[in-house]
Protein backbone atom coordinates (compact mmCIF):
# COMPACT_ATOMS: atom_id res chain seq x y z
CA UNK A 1 0.00 0.00 0.00
CA UNK A 2 1.17 3.68 -1.23
CA UNK A 3 0.31 5.96 2.01
CA UNK A 4 0.80 9.58 1.14
CA UNK A 5 1.44 11.81 4.59
CA UNK A 6 0.98 15.38 3.39
CA UNK A 7 -2.63 16.42 1.47
CA UNK A 8 -4.27 19.41 1.82
CA UNK A 9 -8.21 19.96 1.15
CA UNK A 10 -7.31 22.59 -1.29
CA UNK A 11 -10.57 22.59 -3.55
CA UNK A 12 -12.93 22.81 -1.12
CA UNK A 13 -16.27 24.17 -2.19
CA UNK A 14 -17.10 28.06 -3.06
CA UNK A 15 -18.84 28.27 -0.05
CA UNK A 16 -16.02 27.25 2.47
CA UNK A 17 -13.99 30.52 0.60
CA UNK A 18 -17.39 32.56 1.16
CA UNK A 19 -17.39 31.86 5.09
CA UNK A 20 -13.99 32.87 5.41
CA UNK A 21 -14.41 36.27 3.60
CA UNK A 22 -17.44 36.94 5.98
CA UNK A 23 -15.34 36.48 8.99
CA UNK A 24 -12.60 38.49 7.38
CA UNK A 25 -14.80 41.42 6.63
CA UNK A 26 -16.56 41.71 10.12
CA UNK A 27 -12.70 41.35 11.77
CA UNK A 28 -11.81 44.24 9.76
CA UNK A 29 -15.03 46.50 10.86
CA UNK A 30 -14.23 45.42 14.34
CA UNK A 31 -10.79 43.88 15.87
CA UNK A 32 -12.80 42.66 18.51
CA UNK A 33 -15.41 41.00 16.87
CA UNK A 34 -16.20 37.55 17.54
CA UNK A 35 -19.93 36.10 15.73
CA UNK A 36 -20.54 32.88 16.12
CA UNK A 37 -19.46 29.06 14.38
CA UNK A 38 -22.81 29.48 11.96
CA UNK A 39 -23.47 27.27 9.64
CA UNK A 40 -21.81 26.23 5.75
CA UNK A 41 -24.04 24.77 3.84
CA UNK A 42 -22.46 22.34 1.79
CA UNK A 43 -23.93 19.22 0.22
CA UNK A 44 -22.53 15.47 -0.06
CA UNK A 45 -22.28 16.10 -4.28
CA UNK A 46 -20.56 18.94 -3.75
CA UNK A 47 -17.93 17.86 -1.42
CA UNK A 48 -17.77 14.31 -4.26
CA UNK A 49 -17.34 16.05 -7.50
CA UNK A 50 -14.41 18.69 -5.36
CA UNK A 51 -12.50 15.31 -4.56
CA UNK A 52 -13.36 13.28 -7.30
CA UNK A 53 -12.46 15.97 -9.78
CA UNK A 54 -9.11 16.01 -8.13
CA UNK A 55 -7.28 14.33 -5.22
CA UNK A 56 -8.87 11.18 -6.11
CA UNK A 57 -8.29 11.28 -9.86
CA UNK A 58 -4.45 11.88 -9.13
CA UNK A 59 -4.66 9.36 -6.72
CA UNK A 60 -5.32 6.79 -9.30
CA UNK A 61 -3.24 8.50 -12.33
CA UNK A 62 -0.55 8.06 -10.21
CA UNK A 63 -0.63 5.09 -7.89
CA UNK A 64 -0.87 6.04 -4.66
CA UNK A 65 -3.84 4.29 -2.21
CA UNK A 66 -4.52 6.52 0.92
CA UNK A 67 -3.85 10.13 1.83
CA UNK A 68 -3.34 11.72 4.98
CA UNK A 69 -5.53 14.68 4.69
CA UNK A 70 -5.71 18.03 6.51
CA UNK A 71 -7.40 21.46 5.89
CA UNK A 72 -5.86 23.90 3.39
CA UNK A 73 -2.53 25.06 5.30
CA UNK A 74 -2.02 28.42 3.63
CA UNK A 75 -6.07 29.08 4.34
CA UNK A 76 -5.57 28.06 8.09
CA UNK A 77 -4.72 32.37 8.85
CA UNK A 78 -3.65 31.67 12.31
CA UNK A 79 -2.87 35.47 12.20
CA UNK A 80 -6.30 36.39 11.03
CA UNK A 81 -8.92 37.91 13.28
CA UNK A 82 -9.11 36.44 17.39
CA UNK A 83 -9.10 33.28 19.42
CA UNK A 84 -13.02 33.32 18.90
CA UNK A 85 -13.21 33.45 14.96
CA UNK A 86 -10.31 30.93 14.70
CA UNK A 87 -11.77 28.25 16.84
CA UNK A 88 -14.77 28.68 14.70
CA UNK A 89 -12.75 28.33 11.52
CA UNK A 90 -10.68 25.74 12.54
CA UNK A 91 -13.85 24.08 13.44
CA UNK A 92 -16.01 23.80 10.57
CA UNK A 93 -12.49 23.07 8.77
CA UNK A 94 -12.01 19.91 10.26
CA UNK A 95 -15.60 19.20 10.35
CA UNK A 96 -15.34 19.07 6.30
CA UNK A 97 -12.00 17.02 6.48
CA UNK A 98 -14.11 14.19 8.44
CA UNK A 99 -17.02 14.35 5.84
CA UNK A 100 -14.47 13.85 2.81
CA UNK A 101 -12.96 11.01 5.19
CA UNK A 102 -16.59 9.60 5.58
CA UNK A 103 -17.45 9.69 1.90
CA UNK A 104 -13.88 8.08 0.92
CA UNK A 105 -13.02 6.16 4.15
CA UNK A 106 -10.20 3.86 1.88
CA UNK A 107 -8.47 7.11 -0.05
CA UNK A 108 -8.60 9.63 3.04
CA UNK A 109 -7.48 9.79 6.72
CA UNK A 110 -8.01 13.05 8.70
CA UNK A 111 -5.64 15.60 10.59
CA UNK A 112 -6.80 18.20 12.24
CA UNK A 113 -5.87 22.04 12.09
CA UNK A 114 -5.47 23.50 15.54
CA UNK A 115 -7.31 27.20 16.56
CA UNK A 116 -3.60 28.66 17.43
CA UNK A 117 -3.99 32.43 17.23
CA UNK A 118 -1.10 35.13 18.18
CA UNK A 119 -0.81 35.55 21.63
CA UNK A 120 -3.00 33.27 22.71
CA UNK A 121 -1.66 30.33 25.06
CA UNK A 122 -1.22 27.13 23.03
CA UNK A 123 -2.58 24.94 25.52
CA UNK A 124 -6.19 26.57 23.99
CA UNK A 125 -5.74 24.29 21.08
CA UNK A 126 -6.25 21.07 23.71
CA UNK A 127 -9.76 20.77 23.57
CA UNK A 128 -9.93 21.17 19.51
CA UNK A 129 -7.52 18.21 20.06
CA UNK A 130 -9.73 16.34 22.44
CA UNK A 131 -12.79 17.07 19.71
CA UNK A 132 -10.83 15.64 16.45
CA UNK A 133 -9.55 12.55 18.22
CA UNK A 134 -12.26 11.31 20.96
CA UNK A 135 -15.31 12.16 18.53
CA UNK A 136 -13.93 12.15 14.85
CA UNK A 137 -11.38 9.35 14.66
CA UNK A 138 -8.68 11.87 13.68
CA UNK A 139 -4.62 10.61 13.49
CA UNK A 140 -2.49 13.54 13.58
CA UNK A 141 -2.48 17.55 13.73
CA UNK A 142 -1.28 20.18 11.98
CA UNK A 143 1.09 22.13 14.63
CA UNK A 144 1.82 26.16 13.49
CA UNK A 145 5.26 26.64 15.20
CA UNK A 146 4.27 30.53 13.77
CA UNK A 147 0.47 31.59 14.34
CA UNK A 148 1.84 35.57 13.83
CA UNK A 149 2.01 34.77 9.93
CA UNK A 150 5.71 35.76 8.96
CA UNK A 151 6.81 38.20 12.12
CA UNK A 152 7.38 35.07 14.56
CA UNK A 153 6.95 37.03 17.64
CA UNK A 154 5.37 33.85 19.79
CA UNK A 155 7.07 31.55 21.85
CA UNK A 156 9.06 29.07 20.38
CA UNK A 157 8.17 24.87 20.15
CA UNK A 158 11.06 24.67 22.56
CA UNK A 159 8.82 26.80 25.16
CA UNK A 160 6.65 25.13 27.60
CA UNK A 161 3.38 26.77 26.54
CA UNK A 162 3.07 23.55 24.38
CA UNK A 163 4.24 21.41 26.72
CA UNK A 164 0.26 20.73 27.07
CA UNK A 165 -0.60 19.79 23.17
CA UNK A 166 3.01 17.06 23.48
CA UNK A 167 1.06 15.92 26.24
CA UNK A 168 -1.86 15.10 24.62
CA UNK A 169 0.09 13.91 21.68
CA UNK A 170 1.49 11.34 23.91
CA UNK A 171 -1.51 10.41 25.59
CA UNK A 172 -3.46 9.69 21.87
CA UNK A 173 -0.34 8.43 20.61
CA UNK A 174 -0.65 10.66 17.45
CA UNK A 175 2.00 13.00 15.18
CA UNK A 176 1.99 16.52 14.82
CA UNK A 177 3.13 17.89 11.40
CA UNK A 178 4.58 21.31 11.53
CA UNK A 179 3.10 23.21 9.16
CA UNK A 180 3.25 27.41 9.25
CA UNK A 181 0.33 29.15 6.83
CA UNK A 182 0.36 31.99 4.66
CA UNK A 183 2.53 34.96 5.55
CA UNK A 184 1.23 38.06 5.93
CA UNK A 185 5.06 39.26 5.98
CA UNK A 186 5.61 40.69 2.41
CA UNK A 187 9.16 39.34 3.07
CA UNK A 188 7.87 35.80 2.69
CA UNK A 189 6.24 34.43 0.18
CA UNK A 190 4.16 32.10 1.73
CA UNK A 191 5.33 28.53 -0.14
CA UNK A 192 8.24 29.63 -1.43
CA UNK A 193 9.95 30.82 2.06
CA UNK A 194 7.54 31.22 4.51
CA UNK A 195 6.95 27.45 4.83
CA UNK A 196 10.43 26.12 4.39
CA UNK A 197 11.75 28.83 6.84
CA UNK A 198 9.04 27.15 8.89
CA UNK A 199 10.11 23.82 8.85
CA UNK A 200 14.04 24.49 9.26
CA UNK A 201 12.88 26.62 12.49
CA UNK A 202 10.50 24.04 14.00
CA UNK A 203 13.52 22.22 13.61
CA UNK A 204 16.64 23.85 14.92
CA UNK A 205 14.36 24.77 18.10
CA UNK A 206 13.20 21.38 18.84
CA UNK A 207 16.48 19.97 18.46
CA UNK A 208 18.34 23.09 21.34
CA UNK A 209 15.92 22.04 23.44
CA UNK A 210 14.93 19.35 25.80
CA UNK A 211 11.12 18.63 24.46
CA UNK A 212 12.31 15.29 23.66
CA UNK A 213 13.99 14.90 26.97
CA UNK A 214 10.43 15.56 28.23
CA UNK A 215 8.36 13.92 25.50
CA UNK A 216 10.72 10.87 24.79
CA UNK A 217 7.53 9.36 23.03
CA UNK A 218 6.81 12.56 21.15
CA UNK A 219 6.53 12.69 17.72
CA UNK A 220 7.06 15.37 14.95
CA UNK A 221 6.92 15.73 11.06
CA UNK A 222 8.69 18.40 9.44
CA UNK A 223 6.89 18.37 6.03
CA UNK A 224 8.65 19.76 2.40
CA UNK A 225 11.80 16.83 2.68
CA UNK A 226 12.93 19.01 5.78
CA UNK A 227 13.44 22.37 4.63
CA UNK A 228 17.24 23.21 4.54
CA UNK A 229 17.84 20.61 7.32
CA UNK A 230 18.90 17.80 5.12
CA UNK A 231 21.20 20.03 3.08
CA UNK A 232 22.35 21.63 6.08
CA UNK A 233 22.76 18.21 8.12
CA UNK A 234 26.81 18.89 8.96
CA UNK A 235 25.94 22.25 9.46
CA UNK A 236 22.99 21.19 12.56
CA UNK A 237 25.64 18.29 13.39
CA UNK A 238 28.06 20.90 13.96
CA UNK A 239 26.19 23.31 15.99
CA UNK A 240 24.80 20.08 17.81
CA UNK A 241 28.13 19.14 18.63
CA UNK A 242 28.94 22.77 20.16
CA UNK A 243 26.49 22.33 22.36
CA UNK A 244 27.50 19.25 23.51
CA UNK A 245 24.94 16.11 22.19
CA UNK A 246 24.96 14.14 19.13
CA UNK A 247 22.36 15.55 16.49
CA UNK A 248 21.14 11.99 15.64
CA UNK A 249 20.62 10.82 19.51
CA UNK A 250 18.74 14.00 19.83
CA UNK A 251 16.14 13.96 17.19
CA UNK A 252 15.80 10.45 15.34
CA UNK A 253 13.76 8.90 17.97
CA UNK A 254 11.17 11.48 17.55
CA UNK A 255 11.29 13.50 14.15
CA UNK A 256 10.30 12.73 10.67
CA UNK A 257 10.66 14.30 7.40
CA UNK A 258 8.25 14.00 4.48
CA UNK A 259 9.31 13.36 0.60
CA UNK A 260 7.49 16.52 -0.59
CA UNK A 261 10.69 17.45 -2.82
CA UNK A 262 10.11 18.22 -6.13
CA UNK A 263 13.31 16.97 -8.68
CA UNK A 264 15.23 13.69 -8.00
CA UNK A 265 18.21 15.16 -6.96
CA UNK A 266 16.68 16.68 -4.04
CA UNK A 267 14.55 13.63 -2.82
CA UNK A 268 18.57 11.53 -3.83
CA UNK A 269 20.09 13.81 -1.05
CA UNK A 270 17.17 13.44 1.07
CA UNK A 271 17.18 9.48 0.96
CA UNK A 272 21.06 9.35 1.19
CA UNK A 273 21.41 12.10 4.40
CA UNK A 274 18.27 10.80 6.53
CA UNK A 275 17.92 7.27 7.86
CA UNK A 276 15.08 5.07 5.92
CA UNK A 277 13.57 4.71 9.33
CA UNK A 278 12.50 8.56 9.25
CA UNK A 279 11.46 8.95 5.93
CA UNK A 280 7.31 9.40 5.07
CA UNK A 281 6.08 9.34 1.84
CA UNK A 282 4.25 12.46 0.76
CA UNK A 283 3.27 14.55 -2.35
CA UNK A 284 1.57 17.99 -0.85
CA UNK A 285 -1.15 17.13 -3.34
CA UNK A 286 -2.92 18.94 -4.65
CA UNK A 287 -0.42 22.10 -3.26
CA UNK A 288 2.43 24.41 -3.61
CA UNK A 289 3.40 23.24 -7.08
CA UNK A 290 0.85 22.24 -9.43
CA UNK A 291 2.37 22.56 -12.87
CA UNK A 292 4.35 19.82 -15.02
CA UNK A 293 7.99 20.03 -15.05
CA UNK A 294 9.77 20.81 -18.90
CA UNK A 295 12.92 18.98 -18.18
CA UNK A 296 10.94 15.55 -17.24
CA UNK A 297 7.14 16.04 -18.76
CA UNK A 298 5.62 14.87 -15.16
CA UNK A 299 3.98 17.16 -12.46
CA UNK A 300 6.45 18.37 -10.34
CA UNK A 301 4.50 17.36 -7.10
CA UNK A 302 4.47 13.23 -8.53
CA UNK A 303 6.82 12.70 -5.88
CA UNK A 304 6.09 8.51 -6.48
CA UNK A 305 8.25 8.94 -9.41
CA UNK A 306 11.05 10.44 -7.38
CA UNK A 307 11.37 6.96 -5.06
CA UNK A 308 10.72 4.47 -7.45
CA UNK A 309 13.76 6.22 -9.51
CA UNK A 310 15.58 5.97 -6.55
CA UNK A 311 18.83 3.28 -7.64
CA UNK A 312 19.87 3.00 -4.47
CA UNK A 313 17.32 2.13 -2.29
CA UNK A 314 16.40 -1.54 -1.50
CA UNK A 315 12.72 -2.92 -2.44
CA UNK A 316 11.90 -3.06 1.57
CA UNK A 317 13.52 0.17 1.85
CA UNK A 318 11.13 1.91 -0.21
CA UNK A 319 7.94 0.28 1.14
CA UNK A 320 9.07 1.46 4.29
CA UNK A 321 8.83 5.21 3.29
CA UNK A 322 5.68 4.32 0.93
CA UNK A 323 3.80 2.37 4.00
CA UNK A 324 5.51 0.68 6.95
CA UNK A 325 6.64 4.17 8.43
CA UNK A 326 2.81 5.89 8.19
CA UNK A 327 1.79 3.31 9.83
CA UNK A 328 4.21 3.19 12.56
CA UNK A 329 4.23 7.05 12.79
CA UNK A 330 0.36 7.52 12.55
CA UNK A 331 -0.71 4.81 14.83
CA UNK A 332 -4.26 5.17 14.89
CA UNK A 333 -4.88 4.97 11.33
CA UNK A 334 -7.36 2.13 10.70
CA UNK A 335 -7.52 1.77 7.01
CA UNK A 336 -11.06 -0.47 6.03
CA UNK A 337 -10.93 -3.98 5.03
Amino acid sequence: MIIDCHGHYTTTPPQVGEYRDQQKAAVARDSSFVGEKGQMVISDDQIRESIENNQLRLQRERGTDLTIFSPRASWMGHHIGNEYTSRFWTEHQNDLIRRVCDLFPNNFAPVAQLPQSPGVDPAKSVPEIIRTVEQMGFIGINLNPDPSGGHWNGASLADRAFYPIYEKMVEYDIPAMVHVSAACNDCFHTTGSHYLNGDTTGFQQLMMSDVFKDFPELKIIIPHGGGAVPYHWGRFRGLALDQGFELEERVLNNIYFDTCVYHQRGIDLLLDIVPTKNILFASEMIGAVRGIDPETGHYFDDTKRYIDGNKVLSVEQKQAIFEHNARRVFSRLRIPA
